[in-house]
């Protein structure tokens, strides 16, 4: 099923997320949905506060840019209660969107390699480092559990600059071709 993704003013974006328990109920129908939504809206992650829920569930689905980067072919995972113990010295700059906020596109510095737990959907746990175009993506969509958007890595100045589309946002004029749920 497809849900209405929440777009920026939305209270839920800016809660921190609680971890859930393996009996959380209906979990797996969840996170088909999840999938669902985010490849109707071509999304490459989506996380639960932006359907709605403050809980600590990702999706990710990087099959869509195997014909530039091979190693993603086939990648598609969920992630449950996931957190972000440790990042590397070394910050990226790269151009980030967010279904949350359409129609805006930053550069955001991030940690090019992160240590991180999880989760998966068999509740199997993982420890891992992860590094390059992953680990951005995990940043992202992980960020979105703590309430961080990635307009908060802005300089004041970029905040400043696009204040009015957030504003439009906030008043309900969310320009998009997928389902979305406004303050308005």
């Amino acid at each position: 099923m497809i849900l209405p993704i929440y777009v920026f003013g939305q209270p839920v974006l800016r809660e921190e997320a609680q971890d859930i328990t393996p009996d959380y109920p209906n979990l797996k129908e969840l996170i088909a949905n999840m999938f669902e939504t985010m490849d109707r809206a071509d999304g490459v992650g989506l996380a639960a506060p932006q359907i709605g829920l403050p809980i600590r569930v990702v999706v990710v689905d990087l099959d869509v840019l195997a014909d530039d980067m091979p190693e993603f072919k086939g990648f598609r995972r969920a992630y449950i209660n996931p957190h972000i113990l440790e990042a590397g010295d070394n910050l990226v700059a790269m151009e980030e969107g967010c279904l949350s906020l359409p129609g805006i596109h930053e550069s955001v510095k991030r940690p090019d390699r992160i240590h991180v737990q999880y989760l998966d959907e068999e509740m199997k746990p993982h420890d891992e480092w992860v590094e390059g175009y992953l680990a951005r993506v995990m940043q992202h969509e992980f960020d979105h559990l703590d309430g961080v958007m990635f307009i908060d890595h802005l300089s004041a100045l970029r905040k400043q600059m696009i204040r009015g589309k957030l504003n439009s946002m906030v008043k309900g004029k969310a320009r998009c071709s997928y389902k979305v749920k406004t303050v308005k």
